[in-house]
């Protein structure tokens, strides 16, 4: 399916936003997810079903300095 993610079009299989994080090979408790503009808490994204369209955002810290 085609999703926006981070303000890029993808082909993605996931259909959950749990396994569209692991798809994408994000990993770790430190992710902030939005589905449409609605935040996403990590507890719930296992239950979050994705559509066609959708619009993903990821957020994840940097280091740097």
């Amino acid at each position: 399916m085609k999703l926006t993610i981070n303000g890029e079009s993808h082909e993605v299989a996931a259909a959950t936003l749990a396994t569209l994080l692991a798809e994408l090979d994000y990993d770790g408790g430190w992710l902030a997810t939005a589905l449409n503009g609605e935040v996403v808490p990590a507890r719930e994204r296992g239950g979050c079903a994705l559509a066609e369209g959708d619009r993903i955002e990821i957020l994840a810290p940097m280091k740097g300095g």
